[in-house]
């Protein structure tokens, strides 16, 4: 009696610290992404307001994103290769915080330019790192994956909301204060972060080959057509609004709308992937984005608009979630965080990058509505080689 009581005694504690350790985490999202409601609806909004051009605000994004290649991965691996994966995650939160500062001192382009590149080395690789905290964590209940990750959606559409709210009587350079002050919590966070699950240098090396198979290899480029896709949508949405009329909070609520959406679907993470497999979620999120750009790119209605900001619940949180789970499943144990670090870096790096410099470079030319419309050729592309090419495996 006496073993048996101390082994429940154990296992109450084991579950104790993995349900601390979720909230945790948790934490970290809510507060990442609670800082990107801010980050992604409205700097490029400011930066138009500093009197940018439409390829100058195109180049400020594309840097971000090639920045985040590099570093991204340059981070992973050495947090794999050395085991320092919290260490770094906490090292990196703390001196992007710092060098945020630097955009209140700089309003030229060329001083927002430098600011973005020093801030973009430590910042590119938290959300990699995070996800593979969570992954680590979740061990073989990954289909439940949107449970936790949705605590930063719902942070989003909070902060989304209210800051679109704020800003029609706060000056729009209020949102450096916002994002400082969400970096600093989420350093402040960083340090309760669980330790990283550990492997041998050895068996790093031997893993890092497992990524130039052909189903990394087509799935990373299908889901690097998907990310240039939404580059116009990213990068120009809000400004898009704005210019036809549309009022700040009006525009909050089109983000908070699409965030209302990405909720439903990662609380019924489970429930998803309980019917659907991984590649049958990322073709079905495909065929969404083709359907999602074409409309918004055709029509100018603020209900339309509305509505459509539904879909982004397959073109972001469909797509998002299986991607993080695909690369789990094609990522070897002795390198989890540099295949999430690959898969950030390829999507929200070099997709991005493109998309911006792509949508940038038509915004200037031929409009947002046409920038939307050849969005859709992207993603019409990156489902139909996948479905030909990736389409392989269809176990849940």
């Amino acid at each position: 009696m006496r073993f048996s009581s101390n082994s429940f005694n154990i296992q109450d504690m084991h579950d104790n610290l993995h349900i601390r350790a979720r909230k945790i985490i948790s934490i970290q999202y809510a507060i990442y992404f609670g800082t990107l409601g801010v980050f992604l609806p409205y700097f490029n909004l400011y930066c138009y307001h500093l009197g940018f051009s439409g390829v100058q605000i195109g180049a400020l994004s594309s840097l971000r994103s090639v920045v985040l290649v590099v570093f991204s991965l340059a981070w992973g691996v050495i947090a794999d290769r050395f085991l320092v994966r919290k260490r770094l995650y906490v090292l990196c939160n703390i001196i992007s915080t710092f060098i945020w500062g630097f955009y209140f001192f700089a309003e030229s382009f060329w001083a927002v330019f430098l600011v973005t590149a020093c801030y973009g080395v430590f910042y590119a690789p938290i959300i990699a790192f995070l996800e593979a905290f969570s992954m680590d964590l979740l061990g073989s209940g990954k289909s439940g994956y949107g449970r936790i990750r949705v605590w930063g959606s719902i942070a989003f559409i909070v902060v989304v909301t209210m800051v679109g709210w704020i800003l029609g009587w706060l000056p729009i350079k209020a949102i450096l204060v916002f994002i400082l002050t969400g970096s600093v919590l989420l350093s402040l966070a960083g340090l309760k972060m669980p330790a990283a699950a550990g492997t041998s240098k050895t068996l790093f090396w031997k893993s890092i080959k497992a990524f130039m198979n052909q189903r990394v290899l087509v799935f990373l480029f299908c889901a690097f057509l998907m990310l240039v896709g939404h580059g116009a949508y990213y990068g120009f949405f809000s400004i898009y609004l704005e210019r036809q009329g549309f009022s700040s909070s009006f525009i909050g609520i089109a983000w908070a709308l699409a965030i209302i959406a990405e909720i439903v679907v990662m609380v019924n993470s489970k429930r998803i992937f309980k019917y659907l497999s991984l590649e049958k979620a990322l073709v079905a999120a495909f065929i969404i984005a083709i359907f999602r750009w074409v409309l918004l790119g055709t029509l100018r209605s603020w209900y339309a608009i509305l509505m459509l900001q539904v879909l982004h619940a397959g073109t972001y949180a469909m797509f998002h979630m299986a991607s993080i789970l695909y690369m789990d499943r094609l990522s070897p144990d002795g390198a989890k965080t540099l295949g999430q670090s690959i898969n950030n870096a390829v999507t929200y790096g070099l997709g991005l990058m493109a998309g911006f410099f792509i949508s940038g470079f038509m915004y200037e030319r031929a409009g947002a509505q046409f920038s939307f419309l050849v969005s859709a050729l992207f993603a019409l592309a990156g489902g139909g080689i996948f479905v030909v090419f990736g389409f392989m495996d269809r176990k849940k």
